[in-house]
């Protein structure tokens, strides 16, 4: 399912989140108009999950640089967000919205509920301005995600959007040779 949600619209959803010391409403109108990532993780309190989003804050001041804001989702509540803000020395790092999900609407939506578990994958969605979805990584729970490889990813998807007719090959980093698709190009790379 993941893969026919690429280029696709984020459905409607209304959740809330615990933001800079508050609780605050998040719709997916708060998606449109800059890139916005949002990240599913299983659970707070857990193992797996603290050392990617300390990873993601470590990295937040170069995304909003960017014009990228971040929502992390959890099942857990925005209550729960909160406890763990304020008791994990990593989590109190996160200047990012921590979105509740308790009713798991927003990761159906996006495809990445276990249902038998009531939890998320851990699930990387980038959406473009105009909200529609353009990455989409989902590992496994064992697996934790990198911040550095989805920056580069997400540099990757604004080249893309702002150079219509060029595209970005494997390891590409800002600054390296894009391609241009042509008939030229068929089988000489």
């Amino acid at each position: 399912m993941a893969a026919s949600l690429i280029n696709t619209n984020v459905l409607p959803f209304k959740a809330t989140a615990y933001h800079n010391g508050d609780f605050v409403q998040v719709t997916e109108a708060d998606l449109q108009g800059k890139w916005s990532v949002v990240f599913f993780y299983p659970a707070d309190f857990t193992f797996v999950c603290p050392t990617e989003l300390g990873d993601l804050a470590d990295h937040y001041a170069e995304l909003k640089k960017m014009g990228v804001e971040v929502y992390s989702v959890s099942t857990d509540t925005h209550f729960t967000h909160k406890a763990w803000h304020d008791t994990s020395d990593t989590i109190k790092k996160i200047d990012f919205p921590m979105v509740g999900d308790p009713t798991g609407v927003i990761s159906r939506n996006f495809g990445v509920m276990i249902e038998e578990a009531g939890l998320a994958e851990r699930g990387t969605f980038v959406i473009d301005p105009q909200g529609k979805i353009q990455i989409i990584e989902i590992n496994a729970g064992g697996i934790g995600r990198d911040a550095s490889e989805l920056l580069r990813k997400i540099k990757a998807a604004q080249y893309v959007a702002n150079h219509p007719g060029e595209v970005c090959p494997a390891k590409w980093k800002e600054g390296d040779a894009t391609l241009a698709p042509s008939l030229d190009l068929v089988g000489k790379i």
